[in-house]
């Protein structure tokens, strides 16, 4: 291997762990953005949109996996309360790994999708946030979808290409667009960055009263 490709790919290597923690310090950041949403009672909605909410399908195992981190702390300091560098290692681990499942259940309630004057605002996990505009809206319709896991977030067909917002490994609303539109994701490589598609599937807890909101608009 010659010097110039050694160098290359060592500069591709430290580029991915650039990527790498800039995205894991910008997860983090929205972790706390979100609980400062939550006590302040400020959802991410513009002037004069609706949210509504997609975290149904897993409240349940996410106030399973809070109640698990929380009873863990003391189980763990009573353990380990002989070895006080122990004992404060798996404290802040403990509070820190309690303080993420939080947040990341305020995310899910602070960051609805959104219907408004402007068009339609998706979103999913702690990064994902699409604003589609009506005019790139062509339809929006429901229809229950249930994948298997692990499906690609972007499906191809011949006429198509559907982003996927999944949550538990299903959707209940397409909205299809005028032309393909460039939406950004998170990572890179073939699932991230920019990326054209042509439709966006998303799971709305309330699907009725979604569609009535976007006949408002449609």
């Amino acid at each position: 291997m010659s010097t110039a490709t050694s160098a290359r790919a060592e500069a591709s290597v430290w580029q991915r762990i650039g990527w790498f923690l800039k995205r894991a310090l910008l997860m983090e950041l929205s972790i706390y953005a979100s609980i400062g949403r939550f006590v302040a009672r400020r959802p991410a909605i513009g002037p004069g949109a609706r949210g509504f909410g997609f975290h149904r399908p897993v409240m349940t195992i996410l106030m399973i996996f809070i109640v698990l981190s929380a009873v863990e702390i003391p189980i763990f300091d009573l353990i380990v309360h002989r070895w006080p560098a122990v004992r404060i290692t798996l404290l802040v681990l403990g509070i820190w790994g309690l303080t993420w499942m939080f947040g990341l259940l305020c995310s899910y309630l602070m960051r609805p999708h959104t219907v408004g004057p402007d068009g339609i605002r998706v979103r999913a996990g702690l990064e994902t946030d699409i604003a589609l505009s009506w005019d790139d809206i062509a339809s929006v319709a429901r229809g229950l979808r249930v994948d298997e896991s692990k499906s690609p977030k972007i499906v191809e067909t011949d006429a198509s290409r559907t982003l996927m917002l999944r949550v538990n490994n299903e959707t209940d609303l397409e909205i299809e667009l005028e032309r393909p539109t460039i939406v950004r994701l998170p990572g890179h490589g073939a699932a991230g960055g920019e990326q054209a598609v042509t439709a966006v599937r998303i799971w709305v807890d309330d699907p009725v009263a979604f569609m009535d909101e976007v006949r408002k608009y449609i």
